[in-house]
């Protein structure tokens, strides 16, 4: 068996950014411990864990809920919480039972601990692990710190990449996911609901697939313009909230050239867009959610019913951070223009403050740590 070994020295406490029932943010000291890291360099990891010195984080609309809102859905912060899923770094120690990794390699984080012993595990469906610990999602702690050990089969390689790239990776997971099970095909006219991130790389994963005519929509006429600058040839709605969803859908649909969407990824989570998302798509089409809203909402159950429209969900995603990786790779998804703001891990608070702010005009804000490239 190999020996521990270890790259980086290790000069800084480890961090992390908390939030707390009470809705406070602070940056403070937390675990793995500096003086464990650099005494015991390794040895105490747990068989097939590494330790991983995080370089980029993005900041997630769900970081900030669970900041503000203190909970989504039954998830609940219930005590003093660090934040934090969408991670890159590079190793800085391993147990001697890994031997695809090294220090030294570049690595993005999924942030999904599964049993590996459930029915979803065994499928391949380990989204829907029962037993899921997702780092950021309460009670599991984030990814947001200078240091974190984790299983080195989630610490994917990403080369050359750059440790913002390789954030992205997770929020691009969850778009592949949803164009996957969407079932997004060459020449579909296709509908994007909302220009956040998650609806700003959907709209670059369709732009890839082929998709066209494409529109996009949000009630932001800023988010709406960096969409046709990443994707010059998508159609823009800047969303009213006066119509009712009948309106919407028919003006949504004669931006589209008078063509129907054939599938709407709705982005949003939020029940008005849905709802003109399902009065946008044709006969027969398909209305997919990606976005995450409140435990109940009303929808047009008719106009589903008399339409034979599927309305389908996704949470997460699975086994979709290899092909991430290439596409980023060989440059088929660019998703550097999303990043408008980046701060050190010790500006966590202001970060936060920015990115929560509609006025900033924040997209994906990063938080860097030691960061070289």
């Amino acid at each position: 068996m190999s020996s521990t070994t270890t790259i980086e020295t290790i000069s800084k406490p480890n961090i992390g950014v908390f939030t707390n029932p009470d809705h406070k943010l602070w940056v403070d000291e937390t675990g793995p411990k500096t003086d464990d890291l650099k005494a015991k360099k390794g040895e105490d990891l747990p068989e097939g864990w590494v330790t991983v010195a995080i370089k980029s984080t993005g900041i997630c609309g769900s970081d900030v809920h669970f900041w503000r809102n203190g909970a989504i859905g039954p998830m609940v912060v219930t005590d003093n919480h660090i934040l934090g899923h969408e991670s890159a770094g590079v190793v800085i120690a391993t147990h001697p039972s890994v031997t695809h990794l090294q220090p030294g390699d570049r690595v993005a984080i999924e942030p999904g601990l599964i049993c590996n012993d459930c029915e979803q595990c065994l499928t391949g469906r380990y989204n829907g692990c029962e037993k899921m610990r997702f780092l950021s999602t309460p009670p599991i702690d984030g990814l947001l710190r200078r240091y974190v050990n984790h299983p080195a089969i989630w610490c994917h390689k990403i080369g050359d990449m750059t440790f913002e790239n390789g954030a992205l990776l997770e929020p691009l997971s969850v778009a592949l996911a949803g164009m996957e099970r969407a079932g997004v095909a060459l020449g579909d006219c296709v509908l994007i609901c909302g220009a956040g991130p998650i609806g700003l790389i959907t709209l670059l994963c369709c732009q890839a697939a082929g998709a066209c005519p494409l529109v996009i929509t949000d009630i932001d006429e800023g988010r709406l313009e960096v969409a046709s600058k990443i994707c010059p040839r998508v159609k823009t709605y800047k969303v009213d909230p006066s119509l009712s969803p009948s309106d919407a859908g028919a003006a949504i649909v004669k931006i589209a050239g008078d063509v129907k969407p054939a599938i709407a990824m709705e982005c949003t989570g939020v029940e008005s867009s849905v709802a003109n998302a399902i009065y946008s798509v044709k006969f027969g089409g398909k209305v997919f959610v990606i976005g995450v809203g409140r435990p109940e909402m009303s929808l047009p159950f008719m106009r589903l019913s008399t339409q034979e429209i599927d309305l389908q969900f996704q949470y997460r995603y699975s086994n979709t951070w290899p092909r991430a990786i290439r596409l980023v790779r060989d440059g088929v998804i660019d998703m550097r223009q999303m990043v408008t703001h980046r701060f050190d891990l010790e500006d966590a608070v202001k970060a936060f403050e920015t990115s929560g702010d509609v006025k900033s005009g924040a997209i994906k804000v990063m938080i860097q740590s030691e960061i070289d490239s």
